[in-house]
């Protein structure tokens, strides 16, 4: 009778392992990607699916488990099989859109495959929380999710039901998803372009952060130990291992991150095969006494106990 996160994804857009890596390998070979041919991915915490997270969440005022995902990525499919099964993962009750790239929203057709059976979409649809500028964006890439109204003589195909709901990328704004408040984050994934972490938990403090390149100062201070309050725990970006990235923090700018805000724990998903799970979190140890603060790896298939 608790909360739980379950990390379903770890990787980036195009996963772990590499295609390239399989199909046209390096000499000598990449020793994380090649390791996926003979190790099943339940068994390696080196095969990574697209970020993505579900909030398992007891809520005590009724004594039932609620099922909040942030982002349906390409991989969705396969993290319902593997995942979900093997933590008995029921059902989704509501979904969180960090922004509209591929790695976060194609797996929404999905959706319909662990929702109730209907041959007429005869069913509640599943909340889908988002900004406007990922509204418009589903409108043109999933126009059959979106499309309220049959036309005469449309035939009615099943698919998933969504009930869209757009919300602010404003800290100031939060919203509640299946009785969960959460707070947006926006923060930049490049420099023209805002992408939304989110903060929860009112006993534990959880920062959610996917896909960023700079956090704003209002940002921040929602976040950090020395502004709002300090957090439980901190699920930040980190694509390579070393140098800087237009779009994404590397392992530098994360653990720069991680010193200014000052988490009890940190959590880093987003990676690429540069990062051998083992071996760096063995690095990330070190550097955690070194800092007193507490840096891992995060890999798929992960639960998180927590007390929201």
């Amino acid at each position: 009778m608790e909360s739980a996160l379950i990390f379903l994804g770890t990787g980036v857009w195009g996963t772990v392992p590499s295609m390239r890596c399989l199909i046209d390998p390096s000499d000598p070979p990449c020793l994380v990607c090649t390791q996926s041919l003979s190790l099943p991915p339940h068994l390696n915490p080196n095969y990574r699916c697209n970020t993505s997270l579900l909030i398992d969440y007891y809520s005590q005022s009724d004594a039932t488990h609620k099922y909040i995902l942030i982002d349906a990525g390409k991989t969705f499919r396969e993290t319902v099989l593997r995942w979900f099964v093997f933590h008995h993962i029921p059902r989704i009750d509501s979904i969180l859109l960090t922004h509209e790239h591929a790695d976060a929203v194609l797996g929404l057709d999905d959706i319909r495959a662990v929702q109730p059976f209907s041959p007429t979409n005869d069913i509640d649809p599943t909340p889908i929380y988002l900004t406007q500028h990922s509204m418009d964006s589903m409108e043109k890439v999933f126009p059959y999710l979106v499309q309220k109204k049959h036309k005469e003589g449309q035939e009615i195909r099943r698919v998933a039901q969504c009930c869209w709901n757009i919300i602010a990328d404003d800290c100031n704004l939060p919203f509640s998803a299946s009785g969960l408040k959460f707070i947006p984050l926006p923060v930049m994934h490049g420099e023209d372009y805002i992408c939304l972490g989110f903060l929860f938990g009112e006993k534990d403090r959880v920062a959610y952060i996917s896909d960023v390149s700079r956090i704003p100062a209002s940002t921040e201070y929602v976040i950090s130990k020395s502004g709002a309050g300090q957090l439980d725990l901190l699920i930040l970006d980190t694509l390579k291992k070393t140098g800087s990235h237009n779009v994404h923090f590397c392992l530098p700018q994360a653990l720069e991150t991680v010193k200014r805000l000052c988490p009890k724990q940190t959590l880093l998903i987003g990676m690429t095969h540069e990062f051998d799970h083992h071996k760096d979190n063995e690095f990330l140890m070190d550097w955690s006494r070194r800092e007193g603060l507490l840096v891992q790896l995060a890999h798929d298939g992960l639960r998180v106990p927590i007390n929201l």
